[in-house]
């Protein structure tokens, strides 16, 4: 095998990866899935007792397939240029994100240092902080970039 057929073969399955995404029916099944979620958040904050770490856990999960299934399905009108904006919005989250996780813990022992007054811990975030924060904001920004256009 020469190495021109080599390298066409792995640019079509890089291609296959880059242009990955589901039917635009999985939109509608995405936000069902994050507002579900959203809903039992708050039943299980609000409503049950006793030992839920699992659920919480659980709950905080499906909210993030839910927001990713929403960030990788189809527009109903798919072209090159909401391609484009799409991969936007994914490389303004992952800045922004990188920013809040570096900046974020700091900001947070500020404040309740300031507030507590007591010499309070240096917290870190933890990983369903970040990709929250980062979903939404590539959320956000590509529908904002594709209103705009």
């Amino acid at each position: 095998m020469d190495t021109k057929k080599i390298i066409d073969c792995e640019r079509k399955r890089f291609d296959k990866i880059i242009k990955f995404r589901l039917p635009h029916k999985f939109m509608t099944v995405g936000i069902a899935v994050a507002a579900l979620s959203i809903a039992m958040m708050f039943v299980r904050a609000f409503v049950m007792e006793g030992e839920t770490e699992w659920l919480k856990h659980l709950l905080q999960k499906s909210l993030l397939v839910g927001m990713l299934i929403m960030s990788i399905s189809r527009d109903k009108h798919e072209d090159e240029m909401t391609m484009a904006l799409r991969a936007q919005s994914y490389a303004i989250a992952f800045v922004v994100g990188v920013i809040y996780a570096l900046v974020m813990p700091y900001v947070e022992f500020g404040v309740s240092n300031v507030v507590h007054s007591g010499g309070e811990e240096f917290k870190d975030l933890g990983d369903f902080q970040v990709l929250l924060f980062m979903l939404m904001i590539q959320l956000m920004f590509y529908h904002n970039l594709k209103r705009y256009r």
